[in-house]
């Protein structure tokens, strides 16, 4: 096991090669990208702020009113070390969570996977929106995560009726 000055020296070789900055920025570009074109086509939804993580995931919530009044909300993510994106059903806090959790672990929920209730996490559901990216074609990945964004909410909104 290493120690934090091995981890560190290694968190500055990597650094000093410049990559890792490049994707952080070209990733962080996308996700704001992406939150402002679905903030500006969906005006009727909240979007939240954009949570840029420690390199774990970087993500933003996009949800419906009538979702919002039933305390719940949609996070778009992407997460760092596996590399792609997922949709998640999150509560606005851990009750919430749990109480859904709850809620639907005796129902169908096809194609969404159910989160346990365990600490470090934060979804009711999960759904994965594109396992390998294509950043090099914004637009097309942009358009992807819309109709699948919209495809889960549909469902979403028949499972916590």
């Amino acid at each position: 096991m290493s120690s934090l000055n091995d981890q560190i020296q290694e968190y500055i070789i990597q650094l000093r090669k410049g990559q890792i900055q490049k994707a952080y920025k070209g990733i962080f570009a996308f996700m704001t990208g992406l939150r402002s074109y679905l903030e500006t086509s969906y005006p009727e939804y909240t979007t939240s702020g954009l949570y840029n993580g420690y390199m774990d995931m970087t993500y933003f919530a996009f949800t419906p009113a009538e979702l919002r009044k039933k305390k719940l909300k949609v996070a778009i993510v992407y997460l760092h070390e596996a590399g792609s994106f997922e949709i998640w059903l999150a509560g606005n806090n851990r009750k919430i969570q749990s109480e859904y959790i709850e809620k639907m672990k005796d129902i169908n929920t096809g194609k969404y996977k159910l989160s346990q209730i365990q600490p470090g996490v934060d979804s009711i559901l999960e759904a994965v929106l594109d396992h390998n990216p294509d950043f090099d074609h914004p637009d097309k990945l942009q358009r992807q995560i819309e109709m699948k964004t919209l495809d889960f909410l549909k469902d979403i909104r028949v499972l916590v009726a």
